[in-house]
């Protein structure tokens, strides 16, 4: 993880190795001062102190090109004309080249262009006019093949920075990319861990306090008998209400594989609880029948999600269907060949119940098959054909973390 000290070492590192060509490039310049070109050219005449000013503006900058690359640019190219006017030296414009490669890379597209032109035109005209027209010493091509090599210097350094410059921006992106799909992604299992702790236990509750405030007056046996259920699954729901809500108070850094429960380290639930969910649903008017042909040898991540998938669909049933209403789950497979869960109601029941009515859909076929997709499943829920509702979903023995999302072959209906 990138950290403030890191960050400040890399930049002592950077401003430290700066300095350090700085200070050889002076070295260079100095020791080339007075010595001439190896051209055939007048050697450096002037006094030792101006090769010593012009090696220093040559070189000095260097030190802060990161901080200020345009100016350094402008000064570095001021005085690498020079040298090249004086005949100090006739080097390929290498310091140059170097500032123009961190100004191609620290600045924006505009800014690096002009700078660009700028050292295009100053290396142009410092060379032409030195060996051309102050000091000839041949014909007008070789002055030309100088300047050109000149410019493939600053050219391709000025390519490399701006290539750099591209590739860390690319880089940036798809690490804001990421940051903001983990965040989605973290967004949508707290959702959808939510809706499953609360939806089912709610929708219980709705549907018995309904039918205790229609049958209050003619059967108070059976109104007591829905306010008691209405209590226990009330305190079921508010005991996993706090386990949620103790995860999403912690400090969150850790990952979260396929099917783990929100609740911590609390244990969480898995094929064993399933009769419990038998019997809130039978508790809500729904006579439900469960089969189960699994191995005993079920990942527990497999397993929650099993217990989810098979929660999600009996409060659908529970929610969209009336009293008397028939639903059967099956359960079969194992570890290594995978599970297949169908949950099938006769769509039979009387909906004249008072308040299921307000039941409306929301989000739980669709959490059930994000949950499927996953593991790299397949989930199909859809009107059944000899009536009611069927949800079918099958999950391969192991994750299927990098499998890409299928949409189930039959129309879904939001629950």
């Amino acid at each position: 993880m990138d950290t403030a000290p890191q960050r400040l070492r890399t930049g002592s590192h950077l401003l430290f190795l700066d300095a350090a060509t700085a200070g050889v490039v002076v070295a260079a310049y100095v020791a080339l001062a007075g010595q001439g070109a190896s051209d055939g050219l007048p050697r450096f005449s002037g006094p030792p102190w101006v090769g010593w000013l012009v090696a220093a503006c040559v070189g000095a900058p260097l030190a802060v090109r990161r901080l200020w690359a345009l100016p350094v640019l402008a000064v570095v190219l001021g005085a690498t004309a020079a040298a090249t006017l004086l005949d100090i030296t006739r080097d390929p414009y290498v310091s140059a080249a170097l500032t123009l490669y961190t100004a191609a890379l620290l600045k924006p597209a505009r800014w690096a262009a002009g700078a660009l032109v700028l050292a295009l035109s100053v290396s142009a005209a410092a060379v032409l006019t030195g060996e051309a027209v102050l000091t000839p010493s041949g014909p007008w091509s070789e002055a030309v093949g100088t300047t050109a090599l000149v410019w493939l210097v600053l050219g391709a350094t000025w390519a490399a920075g701006r290539v750099v410059r591209e590739r860390r921006a690319r880089a940036a992106r798809r690490q804001r990319r990421l940051a903001e799909e983990a965040l989605v992604e973290e967004r949508l299992r707290i959702a959808r861990e939510l809706h499953d702790v609360v939806s089912h236990s709610l929708s219980v509750i709705v549907v018995k306090a309904a039918v205790a405030n229609h049958v209050a007056r003619a059967r108070p046996e059976e109104t007591r008998d829905a306010v008691r259920a209405i209590e226990r699954t009330g305190r079921e729901a508010l005991t996993e209400m706090r386990r949620a809500l103790g995860v999403l108070r912690g400090d969150g850094a850790g990952r979260h594989t396929p099917g783990e429960d929100l609740a911590g380290t609390a244990p969480a639930p898995g094929l064993d609880d399933l009769p419990c969910l038998v019997q809130r649903a039978e508790e809500a008017g729904v006579r439900t029948g469960l089969r189960t042909r699994v191995a005993a040898d079920l990942p527990a991540g497999t397993a929650l999600t099993v217990y989810r998938i098979v929660q999600e669909a009996l409060t659908n049933v529970v929610k969209h269907s009336g009293n008397g209403t028939h639903c059967e789950v099956t359960l079969t497979g194992g570890a290594r060949e995978g599970v297949c869960i169908e949950v099938v109601d006769d769509g039979a029941g009387n909906a004249v119940v008072p308040g299921r009515a307000d039941l409306r859909g929301g989000h739980g076929l669709l959490g059930m098959r994000e949950r499927v997709m996953m593991y790299g499943g397949a989930l199909e829920a859809g009107p059944h054909p000899g009536g009611g509702f069927a949800v079918s979903a099958r999950l391969p023995a192991e994750p299927a973390h990098d499998a890409p999302p299928t949409s189930p072959s039959r129309t879904e209906t939001t629950a």
